[in-house]
């Protein structure tokens, strides 16, 4: 009865949040019998129960590739590199919108910040082809009149992850430093208000009050993307990369090869399997990072 009563209470905040719910369910959980094809034969005419059991045959596919080991390290490598910038400069622009005092610029700087999230990556891709296109690209022509030779960037592997991490920086940190403000704006203005008259600085305040007080949102918020280590973010890779094979060696991840594989092999219990690796890799590293940072930093841990 309490469940009705409370359901009845809050009847439109639930109808409000029942888009997300059904959305996570049919895509998230509703998904879960499928991952049986990671150790099936998948068969579309004989369907999910009756297609043949191979065991890790399936793994051994992706784990016996000549480029598993390229596009594992590279898939860690950016990863990790986006979760560090992003983080940091997503904490740096909450803390920098913090101390402005100016109403209008504020929310003029917040909204110019946020703006690129709502780009897609095909967007952003053409935009970067005007960029670093040989003949035309901006970039191309601002060396030119300094005198130097045009770059084919599209051809320089060792490149792309530096303008990849500048490029989700661009996209995903202005969006990302919203949560950080979120956390600064709940912290007692007491405390500030007693630095003041303790005759504290405004760097003293933000490295003695902000920072470790939001210290527990940074920790934990590490600790959830920590679960996407292993995936990489197919969508920018995909739509800047495309199937350039130059610049595999450097920017080719663990979904753009699947991709390919699926696209070429047509056989879906390959990418299910190395899906379901990515997932327990990632569950794994949650765990193991839950656990180290409640025995070093109790107050960021999730559990």
């Amino acid at each position: 009865m309490g469940f009705i009563r409370e359901i009845t209470k809050n009847r439109y905040s639930y109808v409000l949040v029942l888009p997300a719910v059904l959305y996570v369910f049919l895509f998230s959980y509703a998904t879960y019998p499928y991952l049986l094809i990671a150790f099936q034969r998948f068969n579309y005419q004989k369907g999910l129960w009756n297609s043949e059991w191979i065991g890790l045959e399936n793994f051994r596919f992706f784990f016996n590739s000549n480029d598993a080991v390229t596009v594992t390290l590279n898939t860690i490598k950016l990863n990790v590199l986006f979760l560090v910038f992003i983080t940091f400069s997503a904490v740096a622009l909450a803390l920098l919108f913090n101390e402005i005092r100016n109403r209008f610029f504020i929310k003029f700087a917040q909204t110019t910040m946020i703006f690129p999230s709502f780009l897609s990556w095909i967007i952003v891709s053409y935009m970067m082809y005007s960029m670093f296109t040989t003949d035309y690209g901006i970039i191309n022509q601002v060396i030119k009149a300094f005198g130097g030779d045009p770059v084919n960037w599209y051809s320089k592997a060792d490149a792309w992850p530096t303008i990849l991490v500048s490029m989700k920086v661009w996209k995903d940190a202005g969006m990302a430093s919203i949560i950080y403000l979120a956390a600064i704006s709940g912290i007692d203005q007491s405390l500030y208000e007693s630095a003041d008259i303790d005759g504290a600085s405004r760097r003293q305040k933000m490295t003695r009050i902000t920072l470790p007080l939001i210290a527990p949102t940074i920790a934990i918020l590490t600790l959830l993307n920590l679960g996407k280590i292993f995936y990489g973010d197919f969508g920018m890779i995909y739509a800047i990369i495309g199937d350039n094979g130059v610049l595999y060696p450097t920017t080719d991840v663990i979904d753009t090869y699947v991709f390919r594989a699926l696209r070429q092999v047509g056989d879906p219990s390959n990418a299910a399997a190395v899906g379901l690796f990515q997932s327990a890799v990632g569950l794994l590293l949650v765990f193991g990072a839950n656990w180290l940072t409640r025995r070093l930093f109790k107050e960021g841990a999730l559990y």
